[in-house]
């Protein structure tokens, strides 16, 4: 899952970067299982849910719609539909786009406060604290202290609320949370910095967890009366907060769709670490209900060295990340194209924890090096020879997997691919796709090494030195060595596009559909990683030598300046 995004404004680079993430999750999770590859919702059927959407139902969306001279439902709708264009036009695979106005997300969440209620998880008092506007929140004495009274997150001053509402008994559940957070075996706060700021919150002597407000007394404040009633006193209405956390179970919380739960990662940003990591798990542990297998923080995206805001104009956008897809910054005019910027995102972005700086010398440093160079060089490059030398057709290994150049190590590409592979799911069980994918650019490069070393220019050149002086038999095993050369380079070449795909998932199939090798639905990653396999490059099938996957960037391009 998603964090559900606000509708008060359009999306910008953080709620692409967070759908982005989750998307080549399921990706990977998807050829994992031998699932569909294209880029189409998939169905029930599948092993795989992917979850997004938006949250409507806050004070700022009420805020920014009369600014609009728009009603809220109107506003939301009009920025509902700019959320789901940007993530199609990123490549998301969603499964589902929920929106917390539609009545199957508000039913739900009546009937988990109802039971909340009746097990007297939730009671009705009165709250006093510091209220940060801006992110609709209470904090807490201790934290409005440390801020100096004043927002962690935009500096404005907090405010001091009395109010009537309705509480849910966090402190109760308080020992319960510390216990799973510190086991870490069905319930995971990753990454490790994320899970250590919890625990410093839970843990002695940090101070016992106060109950915590879930509603909001309606007023004639036209900004009060948007969002659910408490169930039984429409007097209040749900929190926005605990209202937009139900959306993980309330999707899913169907007799087609309950399989799904838990959650295998809850996927948000660092400013909303403690709602997800305690105090959802605890409305769940009230609930009865399983917990989310990990919650991931990640950090936040910057830009040029600075914090992005609008005023500095350093606001990365959707219209910004356009500009930079359609950006041509080689002399031949091609695009950066969607997959580079798809790629940039996934690989280089916050996953760590910290906040990562988006510049664009980093981007072209990036693309040039992993796509360019790398990826789209070493296929182009294989391609070319097979085509040169073999007319194109697939050349026979003769079942070889494994070559010893002159003067080298052996280069065992079963095993190096077997490496990569492995690779690439242990770090998919942490969450960690930059990692994974980074493993088909590192097999990538172990094909550069052994053109290098093999130099199979060279020996097509001796080769046909060879047969010009008249020795066929020598010139015949100097074919077949250089035939199992290539082939071990396209099949590993192969293997990699696999491990990348799901971040370039246009790119591949470009490739694949060059190379006639598209995966076959239905046949899970391990098979169709097997090198040399039934799914692999078939000796005597025809592979063409295809248009250039990424042209090399030059750096002294200006950037975009200007909306395309």
């Amino acid at each position: 899952t998603t964090p559900i995004y606000y509708v008060n404004d359009r999306p910008h680079i953080g709620h692409c970067y967070a759908t982005l993430v989750a998307d080549v999750l399921a990706r990977f999770q998807r050829l994992i299982r031998g699932e569909p590859m294209g880029g189409a919702a998939f169905s029930l059927d599948n092993d795989v849910f992917f979850l997004t959407g938006t949250d409507e139902h806050a004070d700022k969306v009420v805020t920014s719609a009369a600014a609009n001279n728009a009603t809220p439902q109107q506003w939301s709708d009009i920025n509902a539909a700019e959320f789901k264009k940007a993530f199609a036009w990123i490549g998301a695979t969603s499964d589902d786009f929920i929106r917390t106005t539609e009545p199957r997300h508000k039913d739900k969440v009546v009937a988990y406060i109802e039971r909340l209620m009746a097990s007297g998880d939730i009671y009705k008092g009165e709250f006093t604290g510091w209220y940060d506007v801006g992110q609709e929140e209470y904090l807490t004495d201790n934290a409005a202290r440390e801020h100096e009274f004043k927002s962690p997150i935009n500096k404005q001053p907090l405010v001091k609320r009395t109010e009537p509402c309705y509480f849910f008994r966090l402190g109760k559940y308080q020992e319960a949370l510390l216990g799973l957070i510190q086991k870490a075996d069905r319930f995971r706060v990753l990454p490790d910095s994320r899970r250590q700021e919890v625990l410093g919150r839970l843990k002695p002597p940090a101070e016992p967890l106060r109950d915590v407000p879930v509603s909001r007394p309606v007023t004639d404040d036209p900004a009060t009366q948007w969002g659910i009633r408490i169930p039984g006193d429409p007097a209040h209405r749900v929190y926005v907060w605990i209202d937009a956390l139900f959306n993980y179970l309330s999707v899913v919380d169907t007799a087609e769709r309950r399989k799904f739960w838990p959650a295998s990662v809850h996927l948000i940003g660092k400013d909303i670490l403690w709602f997800h990591a305690v105090i959802w798990p605890a409305l769940l542990l009230a609930l009865g209900e399983e917990l989310p297998r990990a919650i991931f923080g990640t950090g936040w995206w910057i830009s040029e060295g600075q914090k992005m805001s609008k005023s500095l104009g350093n606001f990365i956008d959707i219209d910004t990340l356009h500009r930079y897809a359609a950006w041509s910054p080689n002399k031949d005019a091609l695009p950066l194209g969607v997959d580079a910027l798809r790629w940039f995102l996934a690989t280089q972005g916050p996953l760590s924890g910290a906040d990562t700086d988006f510049s664009i010398a980093k981007l072209v440093e990036v693309y040039n090096a992993d796509l360019a160079n790398g990826v789209g060089n070493c296929a182009s490059r294989v391609g070319n020879m097979i085509e040169k030398y073999f007319d194109g057709v697939v050349p026979d290994p003769r079942g070889a997997t494994a070559h010893t150049p002159a003067g080298h190590t052996v280069f065992d590409f079963a095993v190096l691919c077997d490496r990569a592979l492995q690779g690439a799911i242990d770090a998919l069980a942490e969450f960690r796709i930059d990692a994974a994918l980074q493993q088909g650019i590192w097999l990538v490069g172990q094909v550069d090494l052994f053109i290098n070393h093999t130099r199979p220019f060279t020996m097509a050149k001796e080769m046909d030195k060879v047969r010009a002086e008249g020795d066929s038999t020598r010139a015949a095993a100097m074919r077949e060595e250089l035939g199992r050369i290539l082939y071990l380079c396209a099949e590993a070449v192969r293997i990699a596009s696999l491990l990348v795909a799901p971040a370039m998932p246009e790119k591949m199939n470009q490739l694949w559909r060059t190379w006639g090798c598209l995966p076959p639905t239905g046949v899970a990653l391990a098979d169709l990683a097997a090198f040399g396999g039934s799914n692999g490059l078939q000796p005597g099938a025809q592979i063409a030598k295809g248009g250039i996957l990424f042209m090399r960037a030059d750096p002294k391009v200006p950037p975009p300046s200007s909306p395309v």
